[in-house]
């Protein structure tokens, strides 16, 4: 066990984490001189690849003078908590990497909180020391603070630091110091982090972490041995979350050499391994020695804080582009999401076509729906919605703590923004030349549609960061989109004359030739309202001809959603139409009359009551 060291890494959002894991594993001497190896080799998911972004939690080793270090990637961002948590339960210290410009941002507060409370000692890295606005002391003040926040314990807060640059792979343990690789993080790793705490001799137990796939093998279980040793080809018990104890047999057994999976024989208590053979178990189990059967204590992880409807698509052009369009298929396919995504709830309702999915934000439940897109599903979703609670009484909501780095000339339109959306500002400094930083308090209901607007407001200079913070007392009803939406009159071909006489009645999301169909959402008004538009309109022929009428029609350029901008920015009444090859907007009442009546019918009840 005085051989191996397990450390999760953690960090922002571009603060270097997965270029620094890169330059590790090429400088241990893991990939042989010939081989060739991507950038952000460890980014492994075509999502993850796309976003600049980690999302699922992954394992790697490398080997340093005879002891192993086995290194888990951990996401640094707080809608993906369920993978962070599982992480933590593998390891005993945590690299955690800040940029020496930006300093802790809420997500490296988010993860280190985990980890904190886990009793895990961290190792500072002050990345990206080479810039030429570095600022690294204020950085390691910041840093202290953030300890001192989180209740770090005497020994957390002598945590030891390393300068480095991940890019050009150097690390040093004063920034005066000269260097040319990562040595000095290598023994910080070996000195300050210890050796797995468990039980090497005893009957097996271990807690299965993580769960992967492949064709060949079927379901792999992922941990750290808490207790004895384990064997390829033995049999061994498997205790489910109920404490019900079902047999299985482990057909192959895997260590982490780089980036592959090594098959062994045997594996000892604190190395992290992979068991192939176990179809029937699931995350957060425990897998013993057929003997004596003790549970450990089942991961458990933070309460999801927004939900979303999912519906069988039924638009005018369901089933023209995926493939699986029905809701047995859409069900299994939820259902089976549950097995490996530990934040995730799936809730049946009164329809047999539509399911309640709640998550930890908008972005872990987007990416559910751009995943499922990719694999061929066809679905409709509604506007996110948060979860609320009653405590001793009262209804509760969620809050996020929300951090904003903007140009100076933006200030006033995005503070006006969120007053509307009852945020409360908590501190207010500058931030480089002409920038500031601003801290706010805001529901999390608030943050719905908040970010295209930012960028609008800051052109695109604006940076926005935001964690969960905790509930609190309900603040009241308010808006969250401002403008209406424009509607399409019928079914047909948008074409560009038709585009041209509307175009001044707000912004477009579609292009000349998209298909549309009546009640589709093609644009944003300019007022309140939402108004119905007639896209397809023809210029009809005549044999009169006017001086210029042939020239060429330019229209402005139409502004194309994403499927995150999409879901932020229905309404109420709205669906996102999800396919493999479009994403649609459109009102969950598609006809015009049936549409006016239900609005009329809603009004009625509203003074009603």
């Amino acid at each position: 066990m005085t051989e191996i060291r397990n450390i999760a890494i953690i960090a922002h959002v571009d603060h270097g984490k997965t270029t620094l894991v890169d330059v590790m594993l090429r400088q241990s001497g893991i990939f042989r001189d010939n081989e060739v190896v991507m950038e952000r080799v460890m980014d492994s998911n075509a999502l993850e690849r796309e976003r600049g972004i980690t999302i699922l939690a992954k394992n790697t080793a490398i080997f340093y003078k005879g002891i192993k270090i086995n290194i888990v990637d951990t996401p640094g961002h707080a809608d993906f908590g369920g993978e962070v948590e599982r992480a933590l339960s593998m390891v005993d210290g945590v690299l955690l990497v800040v940029d020496t410009f930006e300093g802790p941002m809420p997500q490296t507060k988010f993860v280190l909180r985990k980890a904190l409370e886990k009793n895990l000692n961290p190792v500072v890295v002050v990345n990206k020391i080479d810039r030429s606005d570095a600022r690294p002391h204020e950085v390691i003040d910041e840093i202290f603070e953030l300890f001192l926040e989180l209740g770090a314990n005497d020994e957390q807060l002598d945590f030891p630091i390393i300068y480095a640059s991940a890019r050009d792979g150097w690390a040093r343990k004063e920034v005066e110091d000269e260097s040319t690789n990562l040595k000095p993080l290598f023994e910080a790793i070996i000195k300050h982090v210890p050796p797995p705490n468990v039980f090497a001799e005893g009957p097996f137990q271990m807690l299965v972490a993580n769960l992967e796939h492949d064709n060949y093998l079927g379901k792999y279980a992922i941990g750290r041995i808490n207790r004895g040793t384990v064997m390829s080809g033995q049999t061994i018990a498997v205790i489910h979350h109920n404490a019900q104890v079902t047999r299985g047999k482990i057909a192959k057994l895997f260590s982490y050499q780089g980036l592959k999976k090594v098959e062994i024989d045997q594996a000892p208590a604190g190395d992290i391994i992979a068991l192939a053979g176990l179809e029937d178990v699931n995350i957060g189990e425990t897998l013993s020695d057929l003997q004596i059967t003790e549970q450990l204590p089942v991961l458990t992880v933070d309460e999801p804080t927004l939900s979303m409807t999912f519906v069988v698509n039924n638009s005018p052009f369901a089933g023209l582009e995926g493939e699986y369009v029905t809701s047995r298929k859409l069900r299994e396919r939820l259902y089976r999401e549950l097995a490996s995504n530990v934040s995730l709830r799936v809730e049946d309702t009164d329809s047999s076509d539509a399911w309640v999915i709640s998550g930890r934000g908008e972005l872990h439940l987007s990416i559910l729906v751009e995943n499922m897109r990719r694999e061929g599903y066809e679905l409709q979703v509604s506007k996110p919605e948060v979860i609320y609670k009653r405590i001793n009484g009262e209804l509760m909501e969620p809050m996020e703590h929300l951090i904003l780095d903007i140009p100076e000339e933006a200030l006033s339109a995005v503070m006006e923004n969120l007053s509307k959306r009852k945020a409360e500002m908590v501190n207010m400094a500058a931030s480089g030349f002409k920038h500031s930083r601003l801290e706010y308090k805001i529901p999390a209901r608030g943050l719905i549609g908040f970010r295209s607007d930012f960028l609008t407001d800051t052109r695109g200079h604006g940076v926005m960061n935001h964690t969960f913070s905790g509930y609190e007392p309900y603040k009241g009803e308010f808006k969250t989109r401002f403008q209406g939406a424009l509607i399409a009159w019928e079914m047909g071909e948008a074409v560009t004359y038709g585009m041209l006489q509307v175009e001044d009645r707000g912004t477009l999301f579609i292009q000349p030739g998209t298909k549309v169909y009546e009640g589709m959402v093609v644009g944003q008004h300019n007022r309140e309202q939402d108004l119905e538009i007639n896209v397809c309109k023809r210029k009809q022929l005549t044999n009169m001809r006017a001086s210029g009428s042939d020239e060429t029609i330019r229209l402005k350029e139409p502004r194309i959603l994403t499927l995150e901008e999409a879901i932020e920015f229905i309404n109420d009444d709205e669906y996102v139409e999800v396919t493999p090859k479009s994403i649609r907007m459109r009102k969950k009442i598609l006809g015009r009359q049936e549409r006016a009546r239900s609005t009329k019918k809603s009004k009625v009840l509203k003074e009603v009551n």
